[in-house]
């Protein structure tokens, strides 16, 4: 089905690569809903789209109920669902001693029990449209860094999450893909970077071409053709496909080498500047768990 024809859902739809996807989806003709947990970031995103064709939805991927009722908010507004992109993440800091185990938790909860929420809860709809849902996963998910083992694991979940769902669900005619994405210029590397000197020192001294940070117009144009296409899997930059398909050679100890030399040194500034943080992830993650739990820890 064209795009022009399709009614997309994306989670994590109110910034970053989840909002530029949906702007350029809609510039292709697609009906949009969005959801997201930062309810005035997500008004802005309907308005810059057009609310005549992109619905708003709050909601919690943590939270499958709340996720079948965007499900249904879609179904709804728009009569079907032919397209789910399960986009939202978030990243962590600090090495596996040094992390706020609660943070890590919240990264696991975000970045695989949110993809489970979101197929678990649009699968039904996509069965009937016989569509495509995309699991944004990233490098990450086979080429670990120090200092971010959450995240590399829940990509790495996600991943083989999504490997599982596609033998599950390809008998009812729905196709799954998986995006694996290098360090791409969004809020969440760019919060990274501005809150740990150490993160930015990484990047520099990896080796190329794993140094380097790309563009959200590229990720976004991968997407788009991920989606037209529905492809098995989505790379941005193309090399990154180079990087899965020697994932092994990647986790070698020859492969390790060149990271290995780094982390006497820099891990534990790195888990110096966690601490003098007094958080293990950025300040706009903690911003939306005051959103998901009320501000007194429990949800609402």
């Amino acid at each position: 089905m064209a795009i022009r024809d399709q009614v997309i859902l994306i989670t994590g739809g109110a910034r970053g690569i989840g909002l530029e996807t949906a702007k350029a989806l809609a510039a292709r003709g697609a009906r949009l809903a969005l959801t997201d947990l930062d309810a005035p970031a997500l008004a802005d995103a309907v308005a810059a789209i057009g609310a005549d064709r992109c619905e708003g939805i709050v909601a919690d991927v943590c939270d499958l109920a709340a996720m079948e009722a965007a499900v249904a908010t879609t179904r709804e507004r728009f009569g079907r669902i032919d397209t789910v992109l399960a986009n939202a993440g978030i990243a962590s800091y600090g090495s596996v001693l040094a992390i706020d185990p609660a943070t890590f938790q919240r990264t696991i909860d975000i970045n695989i029990v949110g993809v489970f929420n979101t197929a678990r809860a649009s699968v039904p709809a996509l069965a009937e449209s016989r569509g495509y849902l995309l699991v944004v996963s990233s490098l990450a998910a086979f080429a670990a860094a120090p200092g971010l083992a959450a995240y590399n694991a829940s990509k790495a979940g996600a991943e083989h999450l999504a490997n599982a769902l596609r033998l599950e669900v390809a008998h009812q005619g729905i196709a799954v893909g998986s995006a694996h994405m290098s360090w791409i210029d969004t809020p969440l590397v760019q919060d990274a970077k501005s809150d740990l000197p150490t993160f930015r020192e990484l990047l520099s001294r990896l080796p190329p071409p794993l140094n380097r940070t790309t563009g959200v117009e590229a990720c976004v144009r991968a997407f788009v053709k991920g989606v037209d296409k529905r492809s098995r899997h989505v790379y941005c930059p193309g090399w990154v496909r180079g990087a899965g398909l020697n994932r092994n050679v990647i986790n070698s100890a020859a492969g390790n080498r060149p990271i290995l030399k780094l982390v006497p040194d820099l891990l534990p500034r790195m888990d110096a500047e966690v601490r003098a943080l007094g958080r293990s992830t950025s300040a706009r993650n903690l911003a939306n768990d005051e959103r998901r739990t009320g501000g007194d820890g429990t949800r609402d």
